[in-house]
């Protein structure tokens, strides 16, 4: 946490729009890309948390995740419009946002933005909370389903 505490005060005083979103993303695909991508254009720096091996289980089942935690985050972070990945165990960012305290707010449209994790936190400081629409046929579910039907 302190690497991404000194990131945050550096961002901070060079004026930089911060965006955070955060998710699983269990096997990387072109509807993460098209996501992130569409979630980096809101804001200057775009960090992104992934839940760890532990969440994702008790989120998606046993079966889950197909990739570790460290695979994930080195994947995420590998893609040039991604600033940032951090890693949380609890089950929602909550403490995170808290932490970063972001600009913008992002997850996917199949949320209210009121009911996003985070959206009083982002409001009360002047911040914006956006949803981005998914493109349809692209889940690590559907994908996972497709290799065990083969």
């Amino acid at each position: 946490m302190e690497q991404l505490n000194v990131a945050l005060e550096n961002w901070k005083a060079e004026g930089k729009k911060v965006v955070f979103t955060n998710g699983c993303f269990d096997i990387l695909h072109k509807g993460h890309v098209d996501y992130l991508a569409k979630a980096a254009e809101l804001g200057d720096i775009l960090l992104v948390g992934i839940n760890t091996d532990e969440s994702v289980s008790k989120l998606k089942g046993p079966h889950r995740p197909i990739q570790d935690e460290n695979s994930r985050m080195q994947i995420i972070a590998s893609l040039g419009f991604v600033n940032g990945v951090v890693l949380f165990g609890e089950p929602t960012p909550l403490s995170l946002i808290k932490l970063v305290q972001p600009d913008v707010l992002v997850k996917g449209s199949d949320y209210l933005p009121e009911n996003i994790v985070g959206y009083d936190i982002v409001k009360a400081k002047g911040g914006n909370i956006q949803t981005i629409d998914f493109l349809p046929g692209y889940s690590t579910s559907a994908i996972e389903q497709k290799i065990k039907s083969s």
